[in-house]
């Protein structure tokens, strides 16, 4: 018996519409479509000629009646229905005008990344909903340099001016010294509802209780199989390493050097551009690293980052 013919790749649009608040709408399929009754971020199928944005901003015009006015490109995905084999292309809406007018769902709900409370949501945009919880923002410690008493005072500003994001990274501190180090940050962190990552060690992460850990890259193209942890991501510098960590399933990498840097002046940065190239068409949301300030956010989302990872710059409240 011949094998079947692979099917042919839908691809689809889909956005994610946000508010200030930091909210996000998701539309309840109706009766007559495939998956009735579930929840999905709104978009559609892109059509001959178009590209994914151009498919976008025409299935929000006709969807809900709105003008998209920005679309930064976030992440795609691959996932196989039982009627399908889709790739969705999802985009980050911040800026919309018109009044939101539901033409094709049941209902319509802003939903918070940190409290969803409609079920069930399309299988394919579980994955999704888990990126939308992740920060914006990711401070790296460096209490080895700065000493750790400093670095905790910083760790307290920038979390009570809002950061919810840290990377403990310490490379110059001893094991008893980092795991001391590392519980007083997990410990504020979770305080605050904060999210906290402990570099390399994922046995001390589960031990400490911290939310993840964060594999450098030597580790990452070694690893066999993603480790238990609820948040894992990884340091990358290549395609062939962001593609490692899509395949092993992690939450977000992290892409660098973006801009110049005193830490690594041999690196040749990547640039704005070099990191769009590099990042585009991932299943997993990419931070950008390196020389980037807070003011960069913006930049770094219009270049298809989640947000910006910052060792200096997190810190400078």
């Amino acid at each position: 018996m011949s094998a079947s013919p692979p099917r042919k790749i839908v691809h689809v649009a889909a956005a994610v519409i946000t508010r200030p608040d930091g909210s996000y709408l998701l539309g309840q399929r109706a009766p007559g479509t495939f998956y009735p009754g579930y929840w999905e971020l709104p978009g559609g199928k892109v059509e001959a000629g178009e590209t994914p944005r151009d498919a976008l901003v025409r299935e929000l015009a006709e969807e809900l009646g709105i003008t998209v006015e920005t679309a930064w490109p976030w992440i795609v995905r691959e996932h196989v229905y039982e009627h399908a084999h889709v790739s969705l292309h999802f985009f980050e809406v911040p800026a919309w005008h018109g009044e939101l007018t539901d033409k094709v769902h049941s209902a319509l709900a802003w939903q918070h990344p940190d409290a969803v409370d409609v079920t069930p949501v399309l299988p394919a945009n579980g994955p999704i909903l888990k990126g939308l919880r992740l920060p914006r923002r990711m401070g790296i410690t460096q209490a080895g340099a700065v000493g750790v008493e400093r670095q905790l005072k910083r760790v307290d500003a920038a979390l009570a001016a809002g950061l919810r994001l840290v990377q403990i990274r310490e490379p110059e501190l001893d094991a008893e010294m980092l795991a001391c180090f590392a519980r007083e940050v997990v410990a504020r962190c979770h305080a605050v509802g904060a999210l906290a990552v402990l570099n390399g060690d994922a046995e001390l992460a589960h031990t400490l209780g911290a939310d993840g850990v964060h594999l450098p890259a030597r580790c990452l193209m070694s690893l066999a199989a993603r480790p238990d942890l609820d948040w894992v991501g990884a340091s990358c510098h290549t395609r062939a390493e962001l593609e490692r960590a899509a395949a092993l399933g992690l939450d977000y990498a992290v892409l660098g050097a973006v801009q110049a840097t005193a830490t690594h002046p041999e690196r040749k940065p990547l640039g704005w551009s070099g990191f769009t190239t590099l990042a585009a068409g991932l299943p997993l949301p990419v931070f950008a690293l390196g020389g980037v300030q807070r003011d960069d956010l913006e930049t770094a989302r219009a270049a298809g980052a989640h947000g910006i990872a910052a060792i200096r710059a997190a810190w400078d409240t």
